[in-house]
């Protein structure tokens, strides 16, 4: 019959020959994925940041550790601590970052940033799109969970857990619904490499540790969708358990997971690990996608098992620490992915070789984008200056002032790289512990008590912002010349 005839192709066995306005409407779909792909990685780029205040301790560890071509056991950037046990549990992001920055200086540690961005949000589309038919849905879905993971778009080692972890995810969804299980071998390689290159790997363990009691709990006969065998299950968390062992230090990353987990004034006095101020527009598309899983879920009337636990994980972690929003954005766009029923006709779909395409036109785009927006050496590193003291370290370099060098929490680690010379503190909580991060910020901050910080007193050479408290009653302070001063530092020395 003519309107029979005039009905468009249908997906599967049945699909005729392409049309023009097939190949007109995949030509947009796979125009719209690469734009996709490009966007966050370009916001990411658009940022440009260096000026993060821990990635150059972490490019001091990674020079050290391909200086003496080993792993440190003991720390040797601290004056206070300096041989004090530590472990360098990042090492293998560290190596990373720092031969980025030698081969392509300041730029490559924006390269670091934004190809992981880019990663991301291709293994976040990925999953939702595997979950969720509606391409326009899977499109809008992963752009806003990439969105509202738009603070985190810095050169830290996190970018590689939120990457594993959505990997990880996706493998999950797909052996619970196919009930295949050959894709769980890929876990220990994921967890093993995990385990080199960042410590949130208890996040995957405890999502894997969920996906196996699922797999129990049906067996035992409870409703749920899952068709995951417990064997298999309880195999692949065993053997990507053993698998976070083959690192240097072995168990004894386990032990630091715990020191930071638990270290409870830090979540006071650090900004990225206190929770959500709701202040800007992508913590409260994190709340909004709390919300809409939650409402999803509860639509159905049905409360699966897995998913129900990952969202109140993912509310815990999320609403606790702003530095691991991600969870809620990923576990948001996976529940509602999974649960939201998309257009009813049917789709074209994209030739296998659509997704690559682009992929590759996204990460052509970034690559412009750096002359584009005239991202470069000279630019960045004007930038740096602009919030970390490079002009006053180079001040004391010329100077050949001495140390011992007192300076606050947040210059720390660039103090570490840039001045290389033991520092009174810097940004690896854990290791310092509160009482230490405490007491510099009482000093700092010009407390009744500021007097007697003993590391003050031993102080050769301070290096602080020129508007902090201390600063001021250092001008005044017998004890100390002020050396150096522009619109961000000030340099004191101690009178002989």
């Amino acid at each position: 019959m003519p309107e029979a005839e005039a009905q468009p192709p249908l997906q599967g066995p049945a699909h005729t020959a392409p049309t023009s306005n097939n190949y007109a409407e995949q030509f947009v779909q796979t125009a719209l994925l690469a734009i996709l792909f490009a966007a966050p990685a370009l916001i990411c780029l658009h940022a440009a940041c260096v000026n993060d205040a821990d990635i150059w301790w972490h490019l001091r560890t990674g020079e050290w550790i391909l200086m003496h071509r080993a792993v440190p056991w003991v720390d040797p950037f601290s004056g206070p601590l300096v041989g004090t046990p530590w472990l360098a549990y990042s090492w293998l992001y560290e190596i990373l970052v720092a031969l980025l920055f030698h081969s392509f200086g300041l730029a490559g540690i924006v390269v670091y940033s934004c190809a992981m961005v880019l990663a991301i949000t291709l293994a976040l589309y990925r999953m939702v799109r595997r979950l969720q038919s509606d391409l326009s849905l899977a499109v809008l879905l992963t752009f806003v969970a990439c969105f509202s993971m738009a603070n985190l778009y810095t050169p830290r080692p996190w970018l590689f857990t939120i990457l594993l972890f959505i990997l990880e995810l996706d493998i999950l969804m797909q052996v619970r619904s196919t009930g295949h299980h050959r894709a769980l071998l890929w876990l220990p390689p994921i967890f093993c490499l995990w385990a080199n290159l960042h410590i949130q790997l208890v996040y995957g363990l405890f999502v894997l540790g969920l996906a196996w009691v699922e797999s129990l709990a049906a067996r035992c006969g409870l409703p749920t969708d899952s068709r995951a065998r417990p064997l298999s299950m309880g195999l692949a968390l065993a053997a990507s358990a053993l698998a976070t062992l083959a690192n240097p230090y072995g168990w004894r990353i386990y032990a630091v997971a715990y020191d930071l987990g638990t270290q409870a004034g830090a979540l006071k006095v650090i900004t990225e690990l206190q929770s959500m101020p709701f202040r800007t527009l992508p913590n409260f598309i994190v709340l909004f996608f709390a919300l809409a899983s939650a409402a999803a879920i509860a639509w159905h009337r049905r409360f699966p098992p897995f998913e129900t636990a990952l969202l109140a994980f993912a509310a815990v972690v999320s609403f606790r620490s702003q530095r691991d929003v991600w969870v809620m954005a990923v576990v948001g766009a996976l529940v509602l992915a999974s649960t939201l029923p998309g257009r009813e006709r049917a789709a074209l779909r994209l030739p296998r070789f659509a997704t690559a395409l682009a992929a590759v036109a996204a990460a052509l785009a970034l690559l412009l984008g750096f002359p584009a927006m005239h991202i470069d050496n000279a630019r960045l590193q004007i930038d740096l200056a602009k919030n970390l003291p490079v002009y006053a370290v180079q001040s004391v370099r010329e100077k050949g002032y001495a140390g011992p060098l007192f300076n606050d929490y947040n210059w720390g680690g660039y103090l570490m790289w840039a001045q290389q010379m033991p520092v009174s503190i810097d940004g690896r909580a854990a290791f310092y512990g509160d009482r230490s991060i405490d007491r510099s910020i009482a000093t700092w901050n010009a407390q009744p008590d500021w007097a007697s910080d003993a590391q003050l007193a031993a102080a050769g050479l301070v290096i602080g912002p020129v508007k902090a408290p201390l600063t001021q009653l250092l001008r005044l302070d017998p004890r100390f010349t002020l050396v150096y001063q522009d619109k961000l530092a000030a340099v004191f020395i101690a009178r002989k």
